[in-house]
């Protein structure tokens, strides 16, 4: 996928890291930007399939659905349906154990807005995105695994 990927290693175990993730509709408490998640349905195993998002893009406030692929040994993924705001985003997780047995959480975006942002942006979007959502999610994961 083109876009941008970043990791970080996280001191608690790939199932916990995967649990704290799956709990979409909690990330406003930790995910910067996020200012509102509703799940819209779930998976036979109770996982998010479809859920809508509300979030502060810095340049506006994006409201966009998101189809969950659960499908992924080492982690899940995502595609929001197109709207008047995006032509594309997709992303995904990826949680691998380490030696010492915490996680190497992986992150990969892509995002396609439906308006106009010079590319050097919206990469850069893309890095802040990321790097904030991970450091949420090692500080989430970390304080539920103790």
């Amino acid at each position: 996928m083109e876009g941008t990927v970043q990791s970080i290693v996280v001191d608690a175990p790939p199932e916990v890291v995967r649990r704290v993730a799956l709990d979409v509709e909690r990330y406003p408490e930790w995910a910067g930007g996020v200012k509102s998640v509703r799940v819209l349905e779930v998976d036979e195993a109770g996982r998010p399939a479809k859920a809508e998002f509300e979030v502060d893009a810095m340049i506006k406030e994006l409201s966009y659905t998101l189809v969950y692929d659960h499908e992924h040994e080492s982690g899940f993924s995502w595609t929001a349906i197109p709207n008047e705001d995006l032509e594309a985003l997709e992303g995904s997780y990826e949680f691998h154990e380490t030696d010492d047995g915490g996680t190497e959480v992986v992150y990969a975006l892509r995002v396609e807005p439906a308006f106009k942002v010079p590319g050097f942006l919206r990469r850069q979007a893309e890095k802040q995105i990321i790097g904030t959502a991970l450091r949420g999610l090692k500080k989430q994961a970390e304080a539920a695994a103790t």
